[in-house]
């Protein structure tokens, strides 16, 4: 210990006097003194304050950067797979696809009318060219509705859907030329169709997972539905009121429809704005499994809508009256209706893949079996029930096979791609199957059967091939 000026003990610089208070008082912090040379201390204290900014900027910096570019979200939780909020949206998603895809199950009607009446005087094929822009409008929006639905959720594309589809449909009650058909019916009806279509569907999509073919089948059994009411709807109230005001009454019930599916329809996930990226709907392309399956529905639905759009001119080419024939198209939605649902069903049980081969090849025989050969109203009956059946398993299992290669989070975007896919083989078939048969009077539909069946046994052995590529040599797997 040192000694200062005065003979008093005093603590040598730089130690640390410890001694306690004799007291049981508490320690406080003047207990314990440093006992440096400020000057010298002050350099210390002024480096730990700047090291302790410096520290809180980088700490602020790094809060601005994670909040800037924020991780990809934690996948989300597992469907429901059930309770009354998913069967509401399903019962929501029905009344869509009544409306929607089913009043695109009606094509065949509105072809055998304008084929006789408005546009008598043109070619079968260019007649298609409405139904089949029709159908593939439905479809080609799939990127962009799928990306909305992404960002968005289903909400405005239901008001927007429902508006242009309405809206389109009443302008159709009053064409009388074909650009005025193309442009309402075609074009206008269908796109605000489309986004009804992709909003309901892939809605339903997020509440299931175990039962998600079944609730799919169940959802687009409402498309059979729409497809069976609406051919005798419009044929009755075209010859009691005419063709205007049947559109009208069409459309204000599509309208009734439509309200009870904008207060029901809702998605499970949350949604989150996201850059547009163009490149992002190529993404799924670069999956080879994605890519042979896409192929199979493609040529499946190449020839998908062939026999509903010539199975009345064929039926009464030979012999059908018109009043029969008229029939033939809400048989085959009819029988859809069992085909959307018990196969999804299936599906759930056996594997998607399997019963998608099973029925894409059932009809493919259909065709070049029964309808190939007809030239009564008996098969042509018997072919309208069996291939409704068929065709409408790849309805309901189409967007299933593709949610069961796909992450959740971009079924929007990877089932657009999907449908913008097939949309193109819908836009030509028709108009092919009017090449190959030029004279729906007294000609022969024999080159647009084959045309039909050949094109759906492609599809459905590019779905062998994509099953093999992604589950191996293993007929018993469930996939």
């Amino acid at each position: 210990m040192g000694e200062g000026h005065n003979g008093l003990a005093l603590p040598e610089i730089g130690t640390i006097n410890t001694e306690i208070p004799s007291d049981n008082s508490t320690m406080t912090a003047s207990s314990i003194q440093l006992d440096r040379d400020p000057e010298k201390t002050q350099p210390v204290e002024k480096q730990t304050a700047g090291q302790f900014v410096q520290e809180s900027h980088d700490a602020e910096k790094a809060e601005q950067v994670t909040q800037t570019a924020a991780p990809e979200p934690a996948p989300p939780s597992m469907p429901p797979d059930g309770g009354w909020q998913a069967w509401l949206v399903v019962m929501g998603a029905f009344c869509s696809l009544f409306v929607s895809f089913g009043w695109i199950n009606c094509i065949g009607v509105f072809q055998d009318y304008y084929q006789t009446h408005q546009l008598k005087n043109m070619s079968p094929s260019t007649v298609a060219w409405v139904p089949s822009l029709e159908t593939f409008v439905m479809f080609v929006g799939g990127p962009i509705f799928g990306k909305l639905f992404d960002n968005y959720g289903p909400r405005w594309l239901l008001l927007i859907g429902t508006f242009f589809h309405v809206f389109g449909l009443m302008m159709t009650s009053l064409s009388t030329k074909y650009y005025q058909f193309i442009l309402a019916q075609g074009i206008c009806s269908p796109l605000g169709a489309s986004a009804v279509f992709y909003a309901s569907m892939t809605s339903a999509v997020t509440w299931f997972h175990h039962r998600r073919a079944l609730a799919l089948g169940i959802t687009v059994s409402g498309s059979s539905l729409g497809g069976v009411i609406f051919p005798i709807m419009v044929d009755h109230l075209v010859q009691e009121v005419g063709f205007a005001w049947a559109m009208r009454i069409c459309a204000f019930m599509i309208l009734g429809l439509l309200v009870i599916s904008n207060l029901t329809v809702k998605s499970r996930l949350k949604h989150t704005v996201k850059p547009f990226h163009p490149m992002e709907f190529l993404k799924p392309l670069k999956e080879l499994k994605f890519i042979l399956t896409v192929t199979g529905a493609f040529f499946f639905f190449w020839g998908m809508f062939l026999p509903f759009t010539f199975v009345i001119l064929q039926a009464e080419r030979y012999g059908m009256s018109t009043n029969m024939g008229a029939y033939l198209i809400p048989i085959l939605n009819a029988a859809s209706i069992l085909g959307r649902t018990l196969p999804g069903y299936l599906g759930d049980r056996l594997g998607r893949f399997n019963t998608m081969i099973f029925m894409t090849y059932f009809s493919a025989i259909v065709v070049l079996a029964i309808w190939l050969p007809s030239r009564s109203n008996a098969p042509a009956i018997v072919f309208s029930a069996l291939y409704g059946f068929g065709s409408g398993a790849f309805v309901s299992l189409g967007p299933a096979v593709i949610a069961q290669i796909s992450d959740v989070r971009e079924i929007g975007i990877r089932n657009g791609t999907f449908f913008a896919i097939i949309s193109i083989a819908a836009l030509t078939g028709n108009p092919i199957g009017g090449a190959l048969a030029p004279n729906v009077v007294s000609g022969s539909f024999t080159k647009l059967q084959i045309f039909c069946g050949v094109v759906q046994m492609a599809g459905a052995t590019f779905f062998v091939v994509a099953r093999v590529y992604i589950g191996g040599f293993k007929p018993n797997k469930k996939l």
